[in-house]
């Protein structure tokens, strides 16, 4: 059936159903369908329609969950402006100015603006009903239901991937419905089988292309072949991975898997149709927060066995040796990356610039206040006298007959041996590290 043919059904009040895959981007033909009248046949020019305050929109949308209805916003041309429920106080001030020709939302959140009476259903023109296979069974059922009730009048298209899985639900609100597309039952009626394996993430739209990225690092192929929708051109070589980031229809899928296994993002709402194409289907599990976290793990755990076989901490192991006469050494290194862990959080919580390092200790110095020493003076004698460089020091502290300065612990050692012994204030220092840190 043509294009023109569906119109004129339409126009003679005729309900719709098209046969299309559960995802906006491939509901393409549904745009011609909601196309404002044709241009006036004297000026060739479309009459402009006004907003009126309070108008009910053009079209309604309605989407088994609002992150099918964010989706449509995506989808439309730019001829069209697709407003999504994101939000119902944002919403219901837009349908009260009468700014919103396309209206999408979920079930859910439609019903709360109709109980708000911020949405006037009376002046719906057309409702399409975005794949209702499981919103028409679910809880929300009988909230659907109301509103198709209450825009009986309007011109109604049905996207389905399996019209005949709506039988009853069809014959309630679309009775004879003019099915265009081809519906994926053989000559007997029987659902068609399953084209090909695949395999399958289930990732929100939004976060497609960094579990592509994800995908690829688990994967690791040489030569991807990365579908984002349209004509499939044949790669130049045979791919050892196939990532779809569209859903496909049956022909396509049909093609990709020529190619080879293909990986499938798709929602949780796209999953049945998914299964309609594939089996076995498998999902491909991507990395979450705890493979990062892990991963990060074994990398810290890999930095610390190669500074092990340099061996180049003997300072290291002079300071912490008074440790080991009260705790494991393995407590002792837990403790330390305690501490990283510390200093690392505190950096990101405060706008005071620290000094990187593995570890951050305190040296207790016996000059203080009643020495008439102030913090510029330790820095003075650190940087002249020890060698040490400004950026090297933390926190210094200087109290009534001491004082405690942060270094880094690498650089401890030499700051207690360089510090002891210079005078400081006419007074001669002693160093060393601090046990009450």
């Amino acid at each position: 059936m043509t294009l023109d043919e569906t119109k004129a059904a339409l126009a003679r009040g005729r309900h719709v159903v098209l046969v299309t895959p559960p995802a906006p981007e491939q509901a393409g033909e549904l745009w011609e369908l909601l196309a404002p009248p044709p241009p006036d046949a004297e000026s060739g020019v479309a009459a402009p329609v006004a907003p009126r305050a309070g108008a009910a929109p053009a079209a309604l949308i309605i989407c088994s969950d609002d992150v099918s209805a964010a989706q449509w916003v995506a989808a439309a041309p730019s001829s069209f402006r697709v407003h999504a429920v994101t939000g119902l106080t944002r919403t219901g001030r837009l349908l009260k100015s009468g700014s919103i020709s396309h209206l999408a939302g979920a079930v859910k959140d439609l019903a709360l603006l109709v109980a708000r009476s911020a949405l006037k259903l009376g002046g719906v023109s057309t409702v399409v009903l975005a794949w209702p296979e499981q919103v028409a069974a679910g809880e929300h059922g009988a909230a659907l239901d109301t509103l198709l009730g209450e825009t009986r009048d309007a011109r109604r298209i049905v996207l389905s991937w399996n019209p005949a899985a709506l039988g009853d639900f069809l014959e309630r609100h679309a009775r004879r419905a003019l099915v265009v597309g081809t519906v994926p039952v053989d000559d007997t009626g029987r659902p068609l089988p399953p084209v090909a394996p695949a395999r399958y993430a289930i990732v929100a739209p939004s976060r497609r292309a960094a579990s592509l990225r994800d995908a690829l690092d688990v994967l690791d192929p040489k030569r991807p072949f990365v579908w984002e929708g349209g004509p499939l051109d044949a790669p130049v070589e045979t791919p050892d991975a196939v990532l779809c980031l569209r859903l496909p229809t049956r022909q396509q899928f049909a093609a990709l898997a020529r190619l080879g296994e293909p990986v499938v993002f798709v929602t949780a709402a796209q999953l049945p149709y998914l299964r309609s194409l594939a089996a076995p289907l498998t999902p491909l599990r991507l990395p979450g927060e705890t493979d990062r976290a892990r991963d990060r793990a074994e990398a810290l755990r890999a930095q610390v066995a190669a500074v092990l076989e340099t061996g180049a901490i003997d300072a290291e192991l002079a300071l912490l040796d008074p440790l080991f006469d009260q705790f494991d050494p393995a407590e002792v290194a837990a403790a330390l990356l305690a501490l990283r862990r510390e200093t690392g959080n505190e950096k990101r919580e405060t706008s005071t610039a620290q000094p990187a390092g593995p570890a951050w200790v305190k040296v207790f110095v016996n000059v203080g206040k009643k020495d008439r020493t102030a913090a510029k003076d330790l820095v003075g004698a650190l940087i002249r006298e020890v060698g040490v460089q400004k950026d090297d020091l933390g926190r210094i502290d200087v109290r009534d007959t001491f004082s405690l300065v942060e270094v880094p612990s690498a650089l401890a050692g030499k700051i207690v041996r360089g510090l002891s012994g210079v005078t400081i204030k006419g007074r001669r220092a002693l160093a060393r590290i601090d046990r009450q840190a």
